[in-house]
């Protein structure tokens, strides 16, 4: 193990040693990034895919794409929930609770990057975030707290995202026109909720309802929960 870290501390001086940022010549960029969370335990989310375009040595545009919400909620959930027969637990039946999200999240923005050294591009960024997704619901025999025998419900809700971001982050160049980033951030986002249909079964008798009850949720983050960590390619 010690003889590794050896060799990847020696790889990584020696290809730094040479290595110069990129000039002009390559004004276009392609990365993949995945953003820190630490509110539970140290944990990767929210992968991205980021393309920039120097207008010129300082200032960059650029747009991202990438999946979830941005909050590492999981996209999927199941539950079951048993009846308890005391008489016969053979006959015990269950009920399931399924939960199967879709979200997705981009980027417009630019950088401003600053004089920095032969391999380091220090820089500041401002972003427009939006996304939006979508949570189903589907309970077969149970109302997702007990068990309910005969009972079916679906429930589908939508979501939009819309916020700011500003931050700092650190290109540096590994060897010439390849490099690893930081970026570290101040986040506001407004998460909007609306337009719940559910579909009901007790009985035998279905029922189908839209409800239009709109909520709001806002978050403000900083810090190392929306720090990222990126591997780009200027060409």
């Amino acid at each position: 193990m010690k003889k590794l870290a050896i060799l990847v501390g020696a790889f990584l001086i020696s290809t730094t040693t040479f290595a110069q940022k990129a000039t002009m010549d390559n004004p276009f960029s392609l990365e993949g990034s995945m953003n820190l969370n630490t509110g539970n335990g140290l944990a990767w989310q929210s992968p991205t895919i980021r393309a920039r375009y120097f207008v010129n040595e300082n200032i960059a545009v650029r747009a991202s794409l990438g999946l979830g919400d941005g909050l590492g909620t999981p996209l999927s959930e199941s539950y079951t929930f048993s009846e308890f027969n005391s008489s016969d637990s053979t006959s015990n039946r269950t009920g399931t609770s399924e939960i199967r999200r879709m979200a997705w999240n981009a980027q417009i923005g630019a950088e401003y990057h600053l004089k920095g050294t032969d391999r380091l591009s220090p820089y500041f960024m401002l972003g427009i975030n939006f996304g939006g997704g979508s949570e189903t619901v589907t309970n077969t025999d149970t109302d997702g707290t007990v068990f309910v025998p005969d009972y079916y419900l679906e429930t589908t809700e939508k979501m939009s995202m819309f916020g700011v971001g500003l931050g700092a982050g650190l290109d540096i160049y590994l060897i010439e026109n390849l490099y690893v980033g930081l970026e570290l951030g101040l986040n506001f986002a407004q998460y909007s909720y609306k337009d719940m249909t559910t579909t009901e079964t007790s009985g035998g008798n279905s029922t189908s309802n839209l409800f239009d009850d709109d909520y709001k949720r806002s978050y403000l983050g900083t810090g190392a929960a929306n720090a990222a960590v990126r591997f780009g390619w200027r060409f």
